[in-house]
């Protein structure tokens, strides 16, 4: 029985591979794509953004962030926050030095000027070196896709929280595969692969948003399904909102640095 299986998986390879050679004389060529592809990216060095890259924040000034409403702790509130959020336009207070920007806590949360959709978005990240707290107390901020959906920036370097609350987690939906932290008072970087919600007319959900994520270059998150909008307290769900929001992050109390943030519109 085993032979004859084998005898007719031979023969229909071999008329398969007859019907090929009675047709067109076939050529490598043949298969080759020559459809134009995007324009060329330069790179760049560890540290430098792409060629096509907006810059956000390169260590020169708070010009691309305003000042940010204070983020909802539960679903019910996000219909007035989102209200709120065009009524800030005064330029960010956190203090600068060198080319980071760190959290003056109590100043408030800041959002990018521009909005954005689906994006690549990098950030450089530092909690600092002297350990004061634990838990969440300790380096505690984060980073907001649309000012609404939460990667957690936290010193999870033997600090143990919640795991859906750690740094990388998408906060209080999904923790992280692995832990990739460094040592508090060393840079981090994430590159986030965000894709939006959609909505229908009447706020109707067509497609979940979906997040990709690189902690320090290890993969922590792969096209995660995110059940809207970071909460608190409760349980999330989407709320309809526009296609182009801010970019946003927080002030939770601790001197939290950032650097060279840009973003790839995708």
């Amino acid at each position: 029985m085993l032979l004859t299986v084998l005898v007719i998986a031979l023969c229909a390879d071999h008329l398969s591979a007859q019907d090929q050679n009675d047709g067109p004389e076939w050529h490598p060529d043949l298969t080759d794509d020559w459809t134009p592809v995007e324009d060329s990216v330069a790179t760049g060095t560890y540290g430098e953004p792409p060629s096509d890259a907006i810059i956000l924040f390169d260590g020169t000034d708070l010009s691309e962030w305003t000042t940010a409403p204070g983020y909802f702790t539960d679903i019910s509130r996000v219909p007035d926050y989102l209200e709120e959020i065009p009524q800030h336009e005064e330029e960010a207070s956190w203090q600068i030095e060198g080319d980071a920007m760190t959290v003056v806590p109590g100043s408030g949360n800041i959002m990018t000027r521009q909005r954005f959709g689906d994006v690549h978005l990098h950030v450089e990240w530092r909690t600092p070196e002297e350990i004061d707290g634990n838990g969440q107390g300790r380096g505690n901020s984060g980073v907001f896709l649309m000012n609404l959906y939460e990667i957690q920036v936290l010193d999870s370097w033997q600090n143990p929280t919640y795991s859906n609350g750690q740094a990388g987690s998408i906060y209080k939906q999904k923790a992280p595969m692995v832990n990739a932290s460094r040592p508090p008072g060393e840079w981090q970087t994430y590159d986030i692969f965000f894709e939006q919600p959609h909505f229908d007319k009447d706020g109707t959900v067509i497609k979940p948003a979906y997040i990709t994520v690189l902690h320090n270059h290890v993969l922590i998150h792969h096209r995660q399904k995110l059940q809207g909008p970071t909460v608190y307290i409760g349980l999330p769900e989407y709320v309809p909102h526009d296609s182009k929001m801010p970019i946003g992050l927080q002030d939770h109390g601790d001197y939290v640095s950032f650097r060279n943030i840009w973003v790839r519109e995708l």
